[in-house]
């Protein structure tokens, strides 16, 4: 009998050590690819606290690891969670509490909708977003005499898709006190024959953005909440945020508090006078998941609106090179200030003169730091000329592949067939660089990062089109296109240390996908069928 026992607790310690040491949980039956500098592939990983503990072979995992909790991944690629390097997020909580415009045809369907809204929700100030007259026949861009006509009294303002430019109508430019006499430094209000048109672009914006309504904290929130868990489907886990006031700061604490806000965030504030208090103040201020070490800039407007700032006119409106919105005393003093409290600067910048604007005022800085890692959000249009800058004081471009394709149908006419060579040049940033951050600019264009994959590789819109492709030879490889969505844009955030790959001591922060990945012939959607946060499930379509 006592042999009996001791046989039992032999086989019971040996059992013990067979079942190895314990994590939180092991993913196994996998195609893990890390992300890491070789591109290396796994089977299996096991996370403890959050972090991987370990990767490699199936049976190495599931032999030296137990755990209450496993995933059989079905064979299934897995991915780093992807990063969108520039989104607006409370810009786009706010649009989709307005009337969307984004599926307009023509300007008459345009009216109708605005109107149809107004019947279905009746509002002392209509607002909408989304408008893009490059898609429709007649892409002149409007006047706002029919507006007038539908709306006589009720304040009426819609942004086009860039939110550079505005339609409103008359009842609105009186409330903001706008008139033929009205000029606006880094903005622009159109006028024929010296009345306004109802066309606002830019800094002239601020004028109308003052009138319009507010919305309460919690129904921002609440849209927010929704926007991540549309983010979190596609298997985005980080975002940078191009451009944040200290209140929304103050939100994002309080959903994080309240375990809502899942999301890595990586905020850029404005230059605000609060903000910029609260950069002295805090420098480099992280909370749980968000993190606040960077300013936005404009420092032009949009090519559409014909308000992106170029060295010659606009091909197709010779009296126009569009315009700065700051001016080169205001730029240099926030490089001043990024310096001085350890701060990145990330500066929007469309046009080729533009461009050279911010690479100006960048190049000191590169002999003091060259590692300062400061960025040029879009690089829309480049000057061949000024591309080896880029290399040369240590800039990173963040570009939106799907942008490309988005402005192909009135870029040409813009720039001409010369200039068109060097913009949405991704390839060859790409090249002159050795990395590329890759964003959205939602709710500019769709957050959705395998309409951006398509955009990048194959230089197309989900529709095909255009047929040939948009300056196919400014396309990426899909390596480097995941690069840019992983690795380089947790390098272009200083978060490189425990984002952007799945490595032993990073957290563990990854999406499991429907499809393989691939560069397709044609536009075939894709989701995460399950996504994690720091070890933590908080997506799945179980």
């Amino acid at each position: 009998m006592v042999r009996f026992f001791y046989l039992l607790l032999v086989l019971f310690f040996v059992s013990s050590c067979m079942k190895g040491q314990r994590v939180d949980l092991i993913v196994h039956n996998a195609v893990i690819h890390s992300m890491d500098e070789n591109l290396t592939m796994y089977e299996a990983m096991a996370i403890k606290d959050g972090k991987i503990v370990e990767l490699g072979p199936e049976r190495q995992i599931l032999n030296k690891y137990s755990s209450d909790d496993s995933y059989d991944a079905g064979g299934r690629d897995i991915y780093p969670g992807l990063t969108d390097a520039h989104v607006h997020l409370l810009l786009g909580a706010k649009q989709r509490m307005g009337v969307d415009l984004s599926q307009c045809k023509s300007f008459s369907q345009l009216l109708m909708d605005v109107e149809m809204y107004q019947q279905r929700k009746p509002s002392k100030v209509i607002v909408g977003h989304g408008w893009n007259e490059s898609l429709w026949r007649n892409n002149e861009l409007l006047t706002n005499d029919e507006l007038n006509k539908l709306f006589p009294k009720t304040p009426v303002c819609l942004f086009r898709n860039d939110s550079h430019t505005a339609l409103v109508n008359d009842a609105l430019l009186n409330l903001a006190g706008i008139t033929s006499e009205t000029v606006v430094v880094g903005g622009e209000v159109v006028k024929i024959d010296g009345k306004p048109t109802g066309i606002v672009t830019d800094a002239a914006l601020e004028l109308i953005k003052a009138k319009l309504p507010n919305y309460s904290l919690e129904e921002l929130k609440e849209k927010v909440i929704e926007i991540q868990n549309e983010l979190l489907m596609y298997g985005v886990t980080n975002v940078h945020d191009a451009g944040l006031e200290a209140s929304e700061v103050k939100m994002y604490q309080q959903l994080i508090d309240d375990d809502r806000f899942k999301l890595n965030l990586y905020g850029m504030l404005l230059p605000t006078t609060e903000n910029i208090q609260f950069a002295k103040k805090n420098k480099v201020f992280e909370y749980k998941n968000l993190t606040i070490r960077s300013f936005k800039i404009f420092v032009d407007g949009a090519l559409g609106s014909r308000g992106a700032y170029l060295k010659a006119p606009y091909s197709d409106n010779l009296s126009t090179n569009g315009y700065p919105t700051i001016t080169k005393e205001k730029l240099d003093e926030m490089v001043r200030l990024c310096m001085s409290i350890g701060y990145q600067l990330n500066a929007h910048a469309i046009g080729d003169a533009a461009v050279k604007l911010v690479l100006d005022a960048y190049q000191p800085i590169h002999r003091l730091n060259p590692d300062h890692r400061w960025r040029i959000e879009h690089a829309q249009v480049i000057d061949k000329e000024d591309l080896p800058l880029f290399l040369e004081y240590g800039v990173i471009p963040s570009v939106q592949p799907i942008q490309g394709v988005s402005d192909y149908g009135f870029a040409e006419q813009r720039l001409g067939s010369e200039r068109l060579k060097t913009a949405y040049a991704y390839h060859s940033l790409l090249k002159t660089t050795g990395v590329l951050l890759i964003g959205s600019d939602f709710p500019i264009e769709d957050f959705d990062p395998f309409k951006a994959l398509y955009a990048a590789c194959v230089r197309k819109n989900e529709r095909e089109q255009p047929a040939g492709g948009f300056a196919i030879s400014e396309s990426i490889s899909l390596d480097d296109f995941l690069r840019g969505v992983t690795t380089w844009s947790a390098i272009g955030s200083f978060q490189e240390s425990k984002l952007g790959s799945l490595e032993v001591g990073k957290e563990a922060t990854f999406a499991i996908f429907e499809r393989e990945i691939t560069v397709p012939k044609n536009f075939i959607k894709n989701f995460s069928i399950a996504t994690y946060i720091n070890g933590e499930k908080v997506y799945s379509i179980e």
